[in-house]
This record gives C-alpha cells, sequence and structure tokens, in this order.
C-alpha cells in the first residue's frame, strides 16, 4: 500500500477512504472500534508526508496516549477525556508515516487474554461466535478482516502473541528496549510491557521495524534487518510441546504445532523436544506480579489517570486480583528480584541451548465468547487464563523476542498460532524463520 501511495497509483485520501468504509461495514460483526478518528484521519490523509508509510491507514490500541483521543483502557472506570499530545509510542509509530483511523477494544487494563468487558465483546473474524484474543483482540480483529494492514498492540503476558494466534497474523513481542519506553514504563519495577505491531505478513512486520529504527533506535540492541529472503542456514530448534506452567496442551493444538516442526525438518532445520528451564517459583511469581500491578491500578489509579477515575466502576476481574495482591504484597521483594533475575537465565539458556524454541502460542484452541466473561467471578477468571496461557509469559519477565505465526486450522475454522521464540535481539533471526515458513506453507486470509 505504501509502494503504490507513493508510485501514485493510489492516494493515501483512497486508502484511508477504503479502511473506513471497511471499518464501518465489519464494525457491526466485529465490534472492534473504541474510539473513531476518522475526519482526523482524513485530513491528515491530504498531506501524508513522505516517511516510509506515508497514508498507510492504522489503528492504535485504546491503553497508549494519542494525542486529542481518548485512552480509557477498556475501563468504564476511566473518563473519555482527550489525551493532550501524543505520547512516546504514538509518536514513534505516527513518524513512520501510518495515520491512525481510530482506537480499538481490549479488556479492561488488558488483564485477560479475550477482549470482552462488561459492556461489549470483540468478535472473531473468522468465526463470530468465539473470542478474538486479547488483550490486543481489537487490533488483531482490524487486521485480520482487513479494516487496516496493520496494527499497534501491546504485550504484557502474551497480548501481541495471543491475539495474532487466534485471528490467524503475525505478532512480535519484542525485545524489551527494542521501541521507546510506554509513558508510565519506567514505574514498572519488571517492565514486562512491550509495544509492537500485528500485521498479516512477515514483511509488513519487519518493515514497519525498519521504519520505526529510523524514527529511534536502542543502540544496545543489534538493529532488526531487512528481511528480504528466507534464513539461509540449519538452526538447531527445541521443539517444546507442553507448558511447564499449564494443563497438557490439547490434541488439535499439538498436532499443529507437531506439523511445523516437521516442515522445519524438510526445510534443513535440526529438530528435537526441548525442556523449558523454568524454575518452579516462576509461575506463582508472575501471578503474583499481575495482581501486584491490579492492586496498583486500583489503589493508585487517581494518580495514574487523573482525577476522573472511578474504582467503582472497575471490573470483578480487576477488583479480584487486586485484592488478591494485597495479600501477596509481603512478598513482592522476593518476586520481583527473581523475576528481574529471569533476564540472564533466559541468555544463559539460549547460549547454551537451541537457536529458536518452537511452542504452541496457547495451550489449547481458541475459547468461545463468554469463556472468559467480563462477569465471571475473579477466581474462576483466573484459573481459567493461567491455564489458557501457559507459554507466553515467561518472554515478558526474560524479555527475550517471541513471535507468534499461523501453524494451522481448527475443525471450526479458526487459526492455530505457533510460537518462535530466541535470545535477546535475534528478531531478525526469527522473522527470516517466520518467511521461510511463510514461502513454504502460505497461511490462510480470509479473504482466500
Amino acid at each position: 500500500m505504501a509502494q503504490r501511495i507513493r508510485s501514485g497509483e493510489i492516494s493515501a485520501v483512497e486508502a484511508v477512504d477504503a479502511a473506513i468504509a471497511r471499518a464501518e461495514q465489519v464494525e457491526e460483526s466485529l465490534q472492534a472500534l473504541r474510539h473513531p478518528d476518522f475526519e482526523r484521519a482524513r485530513t491528515r490523509a491530504q498531506d501524508p508526508g513522505s516517511a516510509e508509510f506515508a497514508g498507510v491507514p492504522a489503528a492504535f490500541k485504546d491503553n497508549i496516549k494519542v494525542g486529542g483521543m481518548p485512552m480509557t483502557e477498556g475501563s468504564q472506570a476511566l473518563p473519555p477525556t482527550p489525551q493532550p499530545k501524543d505520547g512516546r509510542i504514538a509518536a514513534q509509530f505516527r513518524q513512520t508515516g501510518i495515520i491512525p483511523i481510530g482506537t480499538t477494544t481490549m479488556p479492561e487494563f488488558g488483564w485477560t487474554a479475550t477482549t470482552e468487558t462488561l459492556t461489549g465483546q470483540t468478535h472473531n473474524p473468522w468465526n463470530l461466535g468465539y473470542s478474538s484474543g486479547g488483550s490486543s483482540g481489537g487490533s488483531a480483529a482490524w487486521v485480520s478482516s482487513g479494516v487496516v494492514p496493520i496494527a499497534h498492540g501491546n504485550d504484557g503476558g502474551g497480548s501481541i502473541r495471543i491475539p495474532a494466534a487466534v485471528c490467524g497474523l503475525v505478532g512480535l513481542k519484542p525485545t524489551r528496549g527494542r521501541l521507546r519506553l510506554t509513558d508510565g514504563g519506567e514505574a514498572m519495577p519488571v517492565r514486562i510491557v512491550t509495544d509492537s505491531v500485528l500485521a498479516r505478513s512477515v514483511r509488513d512486520v519487519a518493515n514497519f521495524y525498519l521504519a520505526a529504527q529510523r524514527v529511534h533506535r536502542n543502540r544496545l540492541l543489534a538493529p532488526i534487518e531487512g528481511v528480504d529472503r528466507p534464513i539461509d542456514r540449519p538452526l538447531r530448534i527445541g521443539l517444546l510441546l507442553d507448558s511447564p506452567l499449564a494443563p497438557p496442551t490439547d490434541d488439535a493444538t499439538r498436532a499443529s504445532v507437531e506439523a511445523l516442526g516437521r516442515l522445519l525438518e524438510t526445510l534443513g532445520h535440526h529438530v528435537e523436544p526441548y525442556t523449558l528451564p523454568v524454575p518452579e517459583f516462576f509461575k506463582q511469581d508472575f501471578i503474583d506480579y499481575w495482581r501486584f500491578l491490579a492492586m496498583a491500578v486500583e489503589g493508585s489509579g487517581a494518580r495514574m489517570f487523573g482525577k476522573g477515575f472511578d474504582r467503582s466502576k472497575l471490573e470483578p476481574l480487576t477488583q479480584g486480583l487486586a485484592e488478591q495482591g494485597k495479600h501477596r504484597l509481603w512478598k513482592a521483594p522476593v518476586f520481583i528480584s527473581r523475576l528481574l533475575a529471569t533476564s540472564a537465565a533466559s541468555r544463559i539458556a539460549f547460549a547454551k541451548g537451541p537457536d529458536v524454541v518452537l511452542s504452541p502460542v496457547l495451550a489449547h484452541t481458541t475459547p468461545k465468547l463468554g469463556y472468559f466473561s467480563a462477569d465471571l467471578s475473579a477466581e474462576e477468571h483466573f484459573r481459567r487464563l493461567v491455564d489458557y496461557t501457559g507459554f507466553t509469559p515467561l518472554h515478558n519477565a526474560t524479555g527475550g523476542p517471541a513471535l507468534s505465526v499461523p501453524s494451522g486450522m481448527t475443525n471450526e475454522g479458526l487459526p492455530i498460532g505457533a510460537m518462535l521464540s530466541s535470545n535477546h535481539g535475534t528478531e531478525s533471526l526469527l522473522l527470516r524463520l517466520a518467511l521461510q515458513i511463510e514461502q513454504a506453507q502460505p497461511w490462510q486470509r480470509i479473504q482466500d
């Protein structure tokens, strides 16, 4: 699309108008739009500039500061007050040339792996009765259904990789520090959240990072290279089928990831079973930290988000996590220090082990809407959530990169995702391997 705009084949105005028309067409079915920004998008398209993605319509998730737009974090507890200016992430993204046409839906404060709140549900474009994942589920639904070619998301426990997996997309959780730190991120004792994008192809994810690096590059990390060709050397790939943090992987997911492992062997890679070296206390530490963050939102929301914050409007999951967090607060020095130590441990494990780990993204296939209903008790909701997301949180703690790619389909016609992970700073390796997979086994798209 960017090339067609640069060449004059289409105009940025036409591209933005087409995205808005598509958004209006699918919104009744998907419910993925949180706050529209259509008129400003049309105005910006009249003079899109000359950056890499000049004129390309996109979207932001409803939890970053976008000048002139509300940021409500998927919660009724935050008033829809426009932000005075772009935050760090929105500024970096917009300097690549993209034009946001709105913000997309998410569950309250991103705590869960679906995009459902007490006031609405975002539907999976592949089958409207199922979840679009979370917490970047609105962005995933829009990209998957062809509203925009690329959209912002962020990932604090799988929130890019999960919706990418269930919506048939490519979703990269980059190495910690790859992009600018989100506003307020410096206050987190363990910086588990990273911002990124969801797209329909490896090419688009890789090219976004090339453009983003021209705006800001972390000199402590090797740059992401242009991914114009697949990996050209054999890799040692560890196959992890069951998470040490969750019940055994279900049959459909297991079969899909095993099939991808066999494909990688035919492409010349050495694939062998792998056991993830995770300390037995990691699961409880991450759960405690999750609750600690909810407690901070519940107790300090007015300071974090402004005087309009109304804790009485928080949903059951937020309230329950916060209450449980209070009872575990005395353990904070222990679980925070141990989570911080996982970064070094992960680097050592990859230095001694495989080049890449192949695993499922999720322990079972996409649930129907309502399985993670916002009106569930916090205890039952969180139990289901932990059992579902056993593969993704480790990379948020360690800060290492992980990439979700499509690997198959369920009998209900829903995508299944596989995850590729590697050592810190090696996103180019993951993207080139993913490009090889995409070329050898092109994944389905809705328009196919």
